[in-house]
Order: structure tokens, then sequence, then C-alpha cells
């Protein structure tokens, strides 16, 4: 058993020196940084990279982008992982193994695959420099699917068919039996679209070329300069990033460990 602390104490401050160093490196004066003398403590703490990222550059226009991107794709995605898992789950129709198999393999499709053909079908509607080619190409994943999908099979048939002989309709059942039961599922699939939309940055890059159109990931590589970087306030802008990942995660703790237990 004390074995098993100190290797889950090792992993621990391993896991967390990356962020340490970063919040470290925010709060350190520019020139330390730049002379390569980062120390392990700030000397003395300033918040002058903080108040460069806020104050010289469109910071706060690339939080409200990513925002408004990320809120939006993360219900499409909740909504439409919700109603093709039950479908997958629960309806009976032909070829329901198959379109199974078929959102499973698409798993295998590397993301950089897809970068021209979606710029292409974008590009030929109109939407360069719009949210919605950020948006809706991101409505639906595989991974949130097959987690509704496993999660509802769970739920008895028996269940679901007694409810459809009451008259019941579809909706009616996922809404009043089987989202109750997935309210862990559900917390995992808003955790983990969030994060992943939070932080996509070859997309939005390639979909909004126009600066004020950025995510805050694409913002941050603004704050990197051609020939010297400021690496208090590229920090500074990091580590505003990650605030709305780990509160959401601490908010949904117990429910996401709950539901990643549950697909065993």
């Amino acid at each position: 058993m004390t074995r098993t602390r100190v290797v889950v104490a090792v992993l621990v401050v391993a896991w967390l020196f990356p962020l340490y160093w970063m919040v470290v490196t925010a709060l350190s004066a520019p020139g330390a940084v730049a002379a390569g003398r980062q120390p392990v403590l700030p000397g003395a703490p300033t918040l002058q990279g903080l108040r460069t990222a806020v104050g010289e550059f469109p910071f706060l226009t690339w939080v409200a982008n990513s925002t408004a991107v990320a809120v939006v794709a993360v219900l499409a995605n909740l909504v439409m992982s919700l109603l093709a898992g039950y479908a997958l789950a629960k309806r009976r129709f032909p070829g329901r193994a198959a379109a199974s198999v078929f959102v499973l393999a698409t798993l295998t499709v590397p993301a950089e695959v897809l970068l021209i053909p979606q710029f292409d079908l974008i590009a030929s509607i109109g939407w360069v420099n719009s949210f919605w080619a950020v948006i809706v190409p991101r409505a639906a994943d595989a991974f949130g699917v097959l987690l509704a999908r496993q999660a509802m099979l769970a739920i008895p048939d028996e269940v679901i068919d007694a409810a459809r002989v009451d008259g019941a309709g579809e909706l009616r059942i996922l809404a009043e039996i089987v989202l109750p039961v997935c309210r862990p599922t559900i917390a995992v699939i808003l955790t983990v679209s969030f994060m992943y939309r939070w932080n996509e940055f070859a997309w939005p890059l390639t979909a909004l070329p126009d600066p004020d159109r950025a995510t805050l990931p694409v913002g941050l590589s603004f704050l990197q300069g051609q020939y010297a970087t400021d690496y208090p306030t590229l920090m500074s802008g990091a580590v505003l990033s990650v605030l709305p990942v780990l509160v959401l995660f601490v908010a949904a703790q117990r429910a996401f460990v709950s539901g990643l237990g549950a697909q065993r």
C-alpha cells in the first residue's frame, strides 16, 4: 500500500509540475525568463505578463469566440450523441450493427486527413470566417455516440418496450427513462467534448483566418514573436485558457468518474 501511495504521489507531481511551471513563468519578470534564469520560485511575482496579454492583445475577444464556439458545439454534440446513441442501442432497424461498426471505424480516421475536404466544403457554401464552419463539423463525433450507446445498452429492453406499450413516444422515453439513468455518461460527454473543442487548434486556424475571429488556442499563437517570445505574457494567456477546463472538470469530477466506471 505504501509503494502504491509513493507511485501515485510521483505521478501527481509529474502531472502537476508543468502546470506549476506555467504559473511560475506567468508571474515572473520578462527579463529573467528571456535571460534563461527561470527560477523555481518567482523572486518578485508580477502580473505584468497578464496585463500585457489582456491590454495589448484582443484576448477577451478570443475568449468570447472560444466560449461561443465551444458552448454551441458541445450542446449540439450532446444532443446528437444522445439521439444517435439511443437509435443504435434501442431502436430495431436493418443494418443497426453495421451502422455501429461504421461509427466505430470513423475513430481510425486522422483529423488531419479531413482538413482539405472540410475546407473545400465550407468554402463552397461561404462559411469561411464564419463560426458555423467550426461548430457544424463538430456537432457530432463518434466518441460521444458510442459512449451514449454503451450506456443505453445497460437499460433493459423490457423497460423500453413497456413504455411503448403504454403509449409513450420515443422522445418521451428518452427524456423520462433513458436520460436520468445516463446522467454520469452525459457528464463525461460534456466534459470531454468541451475540453476537445476549447483546445482545438488546427481546424479553427484553417477555417477562421481572420485574427478577429480567432479562438483562444489560435490567439495564443499570436503571442509568440518571430525572433523572441515574451514567455510571461504567453504563459499568462495559457493559464487563463486552462482555467475553464479545470473548473469544469472539478465541478463534474464525481459524475465524470462515475460515468467512466459505468462503461466497464
